[in-house]
């Protein structure tokens, strides 16, 4: 067992003792009540979840293990003269919920590196997909393709004991982890670069390894991916793509099974799809505009026209922050230390100065400050990555990081199957005229 995997096991026993005594002790306790709206409405702000790995608290923004974004870029180890954080750095305080040093980081980069290769069916699968197929449609059909790989599919096939459901579940996280990159990375060079793919570079880190097996040389883009795979790789187990993982897993499911019905939610409109939107959004506001880099006021203009429409300014808003992302404000950082003369990049601050104050204005949402989404693209388009339909993909390697290691603690605490209980509206009528008592706890 390596010293990670023992770690981790470590840290489920102390926190299963924690777990038992608060059921035990403290079961019956109610957390909160739920109204109807919030039934109706996506129950939102119902507290129904655990997840150990991020909290997002609705003014303080995200937190990993109790760490902010800007105390993750300052504290997780980098690449020798790299600023940004190492993704395995961030995966390791998920996981074991310690910040590493240097040697637990490169172990699991070595780790990954030697679990990466990926069977030749995987891509006879995907190459089985028409060449327009969206790149979310041919990720998640590799990863369904990965799942013959599975050690925990094999082992509960051949009767484990469920005490051991982590030892395979953790196992089936760390090699697809490994594979992802390449994955993805032959979906790019399939659908936009003709075919040829890059082999993978062992020497390098995760995500500098995945740059390079994208085709990008440009030392900044694989700063870029360090950044962007670790604030995109959680937040909290509430979202979609974390949700969904999560109770799927709670089946039984598999890693593999699991995380494709995760990256199903996020090529969602209302997940991860966003950051496509939001740079289609940007540039045809510019080339209406008359191209070049429009003023403050012409921007005020083409959004409350884009208001007025009926229509959203996509990446803008959040179903539970009240504050900007600090991801947006992470990726701003970047931009302003990189490429500070991007024109692109300055339209995202002119529209980031512009919205806020037209949204508040009409009071149309609750939040109007920018998310992640608003600020990624035009990262990615400064260093060449304009095939704005493969963004969604990078956020699904990124989140594996988080829901996967969610889904080693949902085995190692003997997570139950979920299964909450729905109703009928005329059931809830009913309620509401008296003629039926709340549901029996």
């Amino acid at each position: 067992m390596g010293y990670i995997k023992e770690k981790f096991k470590s840290k489920a026993d102390e926190l299963n003792v924690e777990v038992k005594d608060l059921i035990k002790n403290h079961g019956t306790r109610k957390i909160e009540d739920v109204t109807i709206a919030q039934v109706y409405q996506g129950m939102r702000g119902i507290t129904g979840l655990v997840t150990e790995t991020s909290l997002l608290d609705a003014n303080e923004g995200i937190r990993f293990r109790g760490y902010s974004i800007p105390e993750l870029r300052d504290h997780l180890p980098k690449v020798a003269g790299g600023a940004e954080p190492l993704p395995e750095g961030l995966f390791h305080l998920m996981l074991i919920g310690e910040l590493p040093n240097e040697a637990d980081v490169q172990y699991l980069s070595s780790m990954w590196g030697r679990r990466s290769h990926v069977p030749n069916h995987v891509f006879d699968a995907i190459d089985a997909l028409p060449i327009t197929t969206h790149p979310m449609t041919m990720f998640t059909v590799g990863i369904m393709a990965l799942q013959t790989e599975s050690s925990f599919a094999k082992a509960y096939a051949e009767g484990i004991n469920k005490k051991d459901y982590w030892s395979y579940t953790y196992e089936d996280t760390m090699n697809l982890i490994a594979r992802l990159p390449r994955i993805a990375a032959y979906i790019y060079r399939r659908k936009y670069k003709g075919g040829q793919h890059i082999q993978p570079n062992g020497m390098l880190d995760w995500a500098g390894n995945f740059a390079h097996m994208l085709g990008y040389s440009d030392p900044g883009f694989a700063e870029l991916m360090r950044l962007y795979m670790t604030i995109h790789a959680d937040h909290e187990g509430g979202n979609v793509s974390a949700h969904t993982t999560h109770l799927v897993g709670s089946a039984l499911s598999d890693a593999y099974l699991s995380f494709a019905a995760g990256m199903n939610g996020l090529a969602g409109p209302l997940h991860g799809l966003a950051n496509q939107e939001v740079i289609k959004w940007i540039l045809q506001m510019r080339e209406e505009l008359g191209g070049g880099a429009p003023t403050k006021e012409q921007i005020e203009a083409y959004v409350r026209k884009t208001l007025a429409d009926g229509k959203v300014v996509p990446g803008y808003g959040h179903a539970v922050l009240r504050k900007t992302d600090p991801r947006f404000t992470a990726q701003m950082e970047f931009a302003k230390k990189h490429l500070p003369n991007d024109e692109l990049v300055k339209i995202v601050w002119t529209v980031y100065e512009t919205v806020p104050p037209i949204l508040q204005e009409l009071g149309k949402v609750k939040n109007p400050w920018p998310n992640v989404d608003a600020h990624s693209g035009a990262l990615l388009v400064h260093y060449g990555m304009v095939e704005y339909e493969f963004y969604t993909v990078l956020f699904g390697v990124s989140r594996a990081l988080g829901v996967l290691a969610s889904l080693c603690w949902d085995r190692a605490l003997g997570l139950s199957l979920e299964r909450p209980k729905s109703v009928t509206t005329e059931w809830m009528k009913q309620f509401v005229e008296g003629k039926v008592d709340a549901i029996a706890e």
